[in-house]
C-alpha cells in the first residue's frame, strides 16, 4: 500500500491540522490527500515543517502532469484535489496561499482536460474506470480480482487504440520510477529532517515494485499483479507492437512530406473497417513483408516499401504507375502535373509486369520524344519495383494490376492505423466533411489534386450544395486564408471545384471578395451569365493575373514577356501591377517575378 511505501509525507499531520468540517473527513478528499502530499513529497517538495509545501512550479506538474499519468480520479472528485492544495498551501506563510490559488485558478481548465483526455489513459487508469463502472470497490485486491475477467475483451474509448495505452502506460511506468528513484538518492545524499520517503526495505524489492504499488493505491489496489500476471493480455507491452517500427517509418515519411504531424494527410476514398486485433495483425503482417524486402536480395528497391506505402495513402490512396514511379527513381523527366494523376487499375491483369507501350508511356511521363529504346532502359526497374508491389500484395494490403498498384480498402486501413499510433492526423471522409470550411481548404491546399477536388465536393455534398455552403467555401478559399503563407496553393482550390454547378447567388457574392473574385467571375463568364466586373477588386485581378504566369516554367524570356503582356493593359503600367500583386500575396509574388529580375517596392 502506497502510504506504507511513501513514509513520512505529513498525511497525519496535514488531517490533524484541519477543521474537522464533513468534507474534510470524507473517504474521497482523503484519499486526494494522501494522493496530492505523496506526489508532491515524490517530486522533491520541502517537508522540513512536517508537511510537504507547494510551490508554483510543482503544483502546475501535479496537476497537468502528474494526475493525468498516474491517477484515476472518479467524476466529480476532481474539486477535492484542487481543494487539498488550497488546504496545504494556507498552513505556510508568505503570502504561499494566494500564489498557489492563483497558479490552480489558471490550470483549472488544463487540469480538467488532461484528467479527461482519453489520450492521457494508461491501462492502470482506464481498467481502475472499468471496474469502477462495475461497482468494484476499488481498494478491495480481493474484489479486483474477482471482477477483472468480466472486462475482457471492453472496447476502447473512441479514437483510442491500444497502442495508444500501451505508449502511454509505458511512460507513465518510466516517469514514476524515475521519479521513485530521484526520492531515494535525494534523501540518501541529504537526509530530511522529516525522515526518508522510502525505506531501504521498500527500494530492496526494486524501485519498479515500489512504483507498481504506488499505482496500485493510486488507481485499484492488486491491478498492478493482475495486468502482468493472469490478465497480462489486457495490458499488452511494446513487445506485442512490433508494427510500431513501420510506423516509426511512415511517420518520418509524412514529416518529409509536411514537417508536422498535425498536418493531416488526405482521407482515402474506401477504407475497410476492422477491428483492433485485425488491425495490428495486419500491420504485423505488413511489417514483415516490409522486413523481408529490406534484405539485400530485394535492392535497389526494397528499402523503399515505407516510402512507396506512405505515397500510395497521400495520394488518397488512389492507384500508381509502376512505371512512373520507376521512372522518378530513375530521375527522368516526369511532368509535375502528372505525378499524383490517378490511374486506372485493370481488371484481370494478372502475370509477370510488362512495362506498358511507349503511346503509355509518353501520357504518364508527359514526355515527348519517348522510343523503344527509352521502354527498354525502364523494363529492369520497372520490373524490380513491380516485385517490390508484388510481395506487398502477398499480403492482401496491397494490388498489382499491370501496370497500376495501391492499397486495397483493407490495406488503407491498415496504413492509416499505423499513422494515427503515431499521432498524425489522418481523417476518414467522414471526418473530413465535418470539419468547417476553413480547416477544410487549409489541408487540402497541401494535398495532391485529386483527394483535394474529392474533399471539397465531399464537404459540398454533404451540404447538400446548397448556396450558403458555396458561401462558406468560396470565402475560405478566398479572403479567410488571403495571407496564407503559400496563398497560391490555395487559391489554385478554386481550379478544383465544380463551379458549373454552382448556385449563381454564391458565385456572385464571391466577386467583391479580394482573393478570388476574379476567379469568380471568369466562372461565371463561363457559364454564359453576365457578371459585373466592376465588383471585382484590384487584389483579386491582380492576384488573377500572378496565378496565370508561368511561374518556374519555360524560358526567362518568354515568362518576362508574359509580364509585360500582362502590365501593359493594367492601369498605371507594370510599377502599379507588381504594387498591387505584392500587396494582395508577397511571398507568392517574389517567388514568381524575382527570377525575372523585378524588384517589389
Amino acid at each position: 500500500m502506497a502510504e506504507t511505501v511513501l513514509t513520512n509525507t505529513g498525511l497525519d499531520r496535514f488531517l490533524e491540522l484541519l477543521d474537522g468540517r464533513p468534507e474534510h473527513r470524507d473517504p474521497a478528499f482523503r484519499r486526494a490527500a494522501e494522493v496530492v502530499l505523496g506526489l508532491l513529497a515524490l517530486r522533491g517538495a520541502d517537508r522540513a515543517s512536517g508537511v510537504p509545501e507547494p510551490t508554483p512550479e510543482l503544483v502546475r506538474r501535479l496537476l497537468v502532469e502528474d494526475l493525468p499519468a498516474f491517477v484515476y480520479v472518479a467524476p466529480g472528485e476532481l474539486p477535492g484535489y484542487r481543494a487539498v492544495v488550497g488546504e496545504l498551501a494556507g498552513r505556510f506563510d508568505g503570502g504561499l496561499r494566494e500564489r498557489i490559488a492563483a497558479v490552480v485558478d489558471e490550470s483549472a481548465g488544463d487540469f480538467e482536460r488532461a484528467m479527461a483526455d482519453p489520450g492521457n489513459l494508461t491501462w492502470y487508469r482506464w481498467y481502475a474506470s472499468l471496474l469502477r463502472s462495475v461497482g468494484t470497490d476499488l481498494g478491495d485486491a480481493d474484489d479486483v480480482r474477482r471482477r477483472i475477467g468480466a472486462l475482457d475483451g471492453a472496447p476502447l474509448p473512441d479514437g483510442v487504440l491500444r497502442a495508444d495505452l500501451m505508449g502511454r502506460t509505458a511512460l507513465a511506468d518510466t516517469v514514476l520510477a524515475e521519479a521513485v528513484a530521484r526520492a531515494y538518492v535525494r534523501d540518501a545524499e541529504e537526509p530530511p529532517a522529516a525522515g526518508p520517503l522510502l525505506t531501504d526495505h521498500a527500494v530492496a524489492a526494486g524501485v519498479g515494485r515500489v512504483a507498481a504499488a504506488l499505482l496500485d493505491r493510486w488507481t485499484a489496489a492488486g491491478l498492478a499483479d493482475q495486468l502482468t500476471g493472469a490478465y497480462a493480455r489486457f495490458a499488452p507491452g511494446p513487445d506485442d507492437f512490433p508494427h510500431l517500427v513501420l510506423a516509426d517509418a511512415l511517420l518520418d515519411e509524412h514529416m518529409d512530406y509536411y514537417g508536422d504531424p498535425s498536418i493531416p494527410v488526405p482521407p482515402p476514398a474506401a477504407v475497410e473497417p476492422a477491428a483492433a486485433g485485425d488491425a495490428e495483425r495486419d500491420a504485423d503482417a505488413l511489417l514483415a513483408a516490409v522486413e523481408e524486402l529490406a534484405e539485400e536480395e530485394h535492392e535497389p528497391y526494397g528499402g523503399e516499401a515505407p516510402h512507396l506505402l506512405y505515397a500510395l495513402y497521400q495520394r488518397g490512396c488512389a492507384a500508381d504507375s509502376i512505371a512512373r514511379r520507376a521512372a522518378e527513381y530513375e530521375d527522368w523527366t516526369v511532368d509535375p502535373a502528372l505525378e499524383d494523376v490517378p490511374v486506372t487499375v485493370p481488371e484481370g491483369a494478372t502475370g509477370a509486369y510488362v512495362t506498358p507501350p511507349v503511346p503509355e508511356l509518353v501520357r504518364l511521363l508527359g514526355s515527348t520524344g519517348l522510343g523503344e529504346d527509352d521502354r527498354a532502359r525502364l523494363e529492369r526497374p520497372a520490373r524490380e519495383l513491380a516485385a517490390v508491389a508484388d510481395r506487398l500484395a502477398a499480403t492482401g494490403l496491397v494490388l498489382r494490376s499491370g501496370d497500376a498498384f495501391g492499397l486495397t480498402p483493407r490495406g488503407a486501413a491498415t496504413v492509416r492505423y499505423l499513422l494515427r499510433v503515431r499521432r498524425v492526423a489522418a481523417p476518414t471522409a467522414a471526418e473530413a466533411v465535418a470539419w468547417s470550411a476553413a480547416e477544410l481548404v487549409a489541408a487540402a491546399a497541401q494535398w495532391p489534386q485529386a483527394p483535394a477536388a474529392r474533399g471539397l465536393a465531399d464537404w459540398l455534398h454533404a451540404r447538400g450544395d446548397t448556396a450558403d455552403a458555396w458561401a462558406e467555401l468560396l470565402a475560405a478559399v478566398g479572403s479567410v486564408h488571403a495571407h496564407a503563407a503559400e496563398g497560391a496553393d490555395v487559391r489554385a482550390l478554386f481550379g478544383l471545384l465544380d463551379t458549373a454547378t454552382a448556385p449563381p447567388g454564391a458565385l456572385r457574392g464571391a466577386l467583391r471578395d479580394p482573393v478570388v473574385g476574379a476567379y469568380a467571375l471568369d466562372a461565371l463568364r463561363a457559364r454564359g451569365e453576365e457578371a459585373d466586373p466592376v465588383q471585382v477588386p484590384a487584389s483579386a485581378r491582380a492576384l488573377h493575373l500572378l496565378d496565370r504566369l508561368p511561374g518556374k516554367k519555360g524560358p526567362l524570356e518568354s515568362r518576362r514577356a508574359a509580364f509585360d503582356a500582362a502590365a501593359a493593359d493594367w492601369p498605371g503600367g507594370s510599377a502599379a501591377l507588381v504594387r498591387a500583386m505584392a500587396e494582395a500575396d508577397r511571398h507568392g509574388t517574389e517567388r514568381v517575378l524575382g527570377p525575372l529580375g523585378i524588384s517589389l517596392p
